[in-house]
C-alpha cells in the first residue's frame, strides 16, 4: 500500500464551475470548452511551424508518409491512454497507471523522466519566445524577455487551474484558427481559385515534379520519422488535465475519439498544402521556414511577421502547458510518496503551489544554463531528454496491456473507451516504438546521442527507484 501524504484541501468543496473537487484535492476548475481546446491544441507544438522545413528537405514529399506513420502511432497510444484515463482519471495519468500496473519503480521512473522532459522544454520555449520578442522590442534584452514570459505564465498557473485553462483556450484557439485558415487558403491557391494569388496553382504536380515522390529514396521516410516524432509530444496533456475537469470521463472520451481528425487536418493537411504550393527543394522552405515560404508564394503580405505572431502563440502555449504538466506530475509523485511531501499539498485555491514553484525553479535554472553554457551543460540536458517522448509512449503501451485486465476485474463498467483490436494493435505499437528507437541508434549523429543519453538518465532514475523500493521493503519488515 502506498502511503499518501496529508492534503490541504479547499474549504469550499467545489470548483469555480460548480463541479466537485477531484479526490486528490485539486480544484475542478477546467470547463469542457477548456478541455476541448487543450485536446485540439495539444498536438500543435511550435515544432510544427519551425521544424517542418528540415523534415521536408530531408525526405521531400515522402515526409507526408513520415507524418502519417508517427501520427498513426500517436493515435494508437492516445487510444490506449484514453482507455485508462476514462476509467481512472488522475493528475498523474500514465505515471499513476504504470505505478498500479507495473510497480512503484515504473511509476516513479516514468513520472520523473516526464517531469524532466517538460522542465527542459520550459527553457527551450522561453528562449524561443524571447528571441521573437527581442526582434520586436530590441531595447529589452533576450534574457529579460525570457524572465518576463516565465514569470507571467508562472503567475497564471499559480492563480488557479481555471486561469491556466483560459489562457490555453485562447492560445490553442489562435493556433487552430491559424492552421485551419492556412489549409483553406492554401488549397484554394493550389487549385488556382484564390483571387489575387501569386501562386501558379499547379494542383498536386509539385508532389512529383522535382525528382518524384521519393527523391531521397524510400529510406528517407524513416529519417523523416526521427525528425517529426518529437513535434507530436504533448498529445497526452489532456489526460492529465481531465482530472481537474467537470466531467473527466466525457472529456477524455471526446479527446481520444477526435485525435485522428486533429492529426489529419493540422499535421498532414498543413504539410500537404506546403508541398503542393512549392516544390519540396525550393530554397525558401529552409531559409524562411515552410509556412512562411508557402504564404509568400501566395502573396500574403508580411507573411514572416504573421507567422512570428503564430509561432510566439505556440511557444507561449507550450510554456503554459509545460509548466502545468510538470507541476501536476510532481504533485502526483508527491501524493504517491515519490517526491517531497510539500509537492502533494494544494493551497486554498486548489492549486499545487509547491509543485509549480519547484518545477519553475528548475526551468529558470535551465534557462540560465541555456544562456551561460548552451553548447555543453544545456546541450546535455536537451539530448538527455530527447528520447523521453518515446519512452513515455512505450510505457503507456506496456501499462495498458496490464491495466485492461485490472479494469475489467475491478470496474468493468468504466471501460467506456477501448483500444482497437486489443492486444494485437498494442503489441504492434510497441514494436513500432522499439523500431524507431533502434533506428535512432543505427542512424547515428544527434539521434544516437539523444537515445544513448536518454537511456543513461532513464537507467539512473530506475536504479534510484529500485533502491528506494528495496529500502522501503526492508523498513516495512522491521
Amino acid at each position: 500500500m502506498n502511503t499518501q501524504p496529508t492534503l490541504t484541501k479547499d474549504d469550499g468543496g467545489t470548483g469555480t464551475t460548480g463541479a466537485p473537487d477531484s479526490p486528490d484535492g485539486l480544484k475542478a476548475g477546467l470547463k469542457n470548452r477548456h478541455l476541448s481546446m487543450i485536446a485540439i491544441g495539444g498536438v500543435i507544438g511550435a515544432g510544427l511551424f519551425v521544424g517542418s522545413g528540415s523534415g521536408i528537405a530531408a525526405a521531400g514529399p515522402a515526409i507526408l508518409l513520415s507524418y502519417a506513420l508517427v501520427g498513426t502511432m500517436v493515435v494508437f497510444v492516445m487510444r490506449m491512454l484514453g482507455e485508462m484515463a476514462a476509467a481512472r482519471p488522475s493528475s498523474g495519468s500514465f505515471s499513476a497507471y504504470a505505478d498500479q500496473a507495473l510497480g512503484r519503480w515504473a511509476g516513479f521512473s516514468i513520472g520523473w523522466l516526464y517531469w524532466f522532459f517538460w522542465v527542459v522544454v520550459l527553457a527551450v520555449e522561453a528562449t524561443a519566445g524571447a528571441k521573437i520578442l527581442e526582434g520586436w522590442i530590441p531595447a529589452v534584452p533576450q534574457w529579460a524577455w525570457a524572465l518576463i514570459v516565465m514569470v507571467v505564465l508562472t503567475a497564471t498557473n499559480l492563480a488557479s487551474v481555471a486561469s491556466y485553462g483560459e489562457f490555453e483556450f485562447w492560445f490553442a484557439g489562435i493556433k487552430v484558427v491559424a492552421i485551419a485558415a492556412f489549409v483553406v487558403v492554401g488549397l484554394l491557391a493550389v487549385f488556382g481559385v484564390l483571387p489575387g494569388s501569386d501562386n501558379p496553382g499547379a494542383g498536386f504536380a509539385h508532389l512529383t515534379d522535382a525528382g518524384g515522390f521519393f527523391p531521397m529514396g524510400a529510406g528517407a521516410i524513416l529519417t523523416g520519422v526521427l525528425m517529426v516524432v518529437f513535434s507530436f509530444m504533448g498529445s497526452e496533456i489532456v489526460t492529465l488535465a481531465a482530472g481537474e475537469s467537470e466531467d473527466p470521463q466525457r472529456a477524455v472520451t471526446k479527446a481520444t475519439n477526435s485525435v485522428i481528425w486533429r492529426i489529419g487536418v493540422f499535421y498532414l493537411g498543413s504539410i500537404l498544402v506546403v508541398l503542393t504550393l512549392l516544390p519540396w527543394n525550393d530554397r525558401s522552405i529552409l531559409e524562411k521556414g515552410s509556412y512562411v515560404a508557402a504564404l509568400d508564394s501566395i502573396g500574403i503580405p508580411h507573411a514572416g511577421q504573421v507567422m512570428n505572431v503564430i509561432v510566439l502563440t505556440a511557444v507561449l502555449s507550450c510554456l503554459n502547458s509545460g509548466l502545468y504538466t510538470a507541476s501536476r506530475m510532481a504533485f502526483s509523485l508527491g501524493r504517491r510518496g515519490d517526491a517531497p511531501k510539500p509537492f502533494a499539498r494544494v493551497n486554498e485555491r486548489g492549486v499545487p503551489q509547491a509543485a509549480i514553484l519547484g518545477s519553475v525553479v528548475f526551468g529558470f535554472v535551465a534557462v540560465f544554463f541555456n544562456y551561460k553554457w548552451p553548447d555543453t551543460v544545456f546541450a546535455f540536458l536537451l539530448n538527455a531528454s530527447g528520447a523521453v517522448a518515446l519512452f513515455v509512449w512505450l510505457v503507456i503501451c506496456v501499462t495498458q496491456l496490464r491495466m485492461r485486465g485490472i479494469i475489467l476485474r475491478e470496474s468493468p463498467e468504466k471501460l467506456v473507451v477501448r483500444m482497437w483490436l486489443f492486444p494485437y494493435l498494442t503489441w504492434a505499437t510497441i514494436a513500432m516504438i522499439v523500431f524507431v528507437l533502434g533506428y535512432m541508434l543505427y542512424d547515428g549523429g544527434s539521434a544516437r546521442e539523444q537515445v544513448v543519453l536518454s537511456l543513461l538518465v532513464a537507467a539512473l532514475v530506475i536504479v534510484v527507484a529500485l533502491v528506494r523500493e528495496r529500502f522501503a521493503k526492508a523498513a516495512a519488515r522491521r
